[in-house]
């Protein structure tokens, strides 16, 4: 069988014993996809969540 492919960048994000809600994170306010995706990185990098 073929070797699978590490994912692009390299990096991994774990939630695993996270306890905030999506509204902590996002707000209770609509927001664009872009913003959303913004505000996890933002939220990844705080809590130390990625590594490569």
């Amino acid at each position: 069988m073929a070797e699978k492919k590490k994912a692009f960048g390299g990096y991994t994000i774990s939630f695993k014993g996270c306890t905030d809600s999506v509204e902590k994170v996002f707000g209770s306010a609509p927001i664009a996809p872009s913003q959303m995706t913004k505000k996890i990185w933002d939220y990844v990098k705080k809590n130390k969540l990625s590594k490569k």
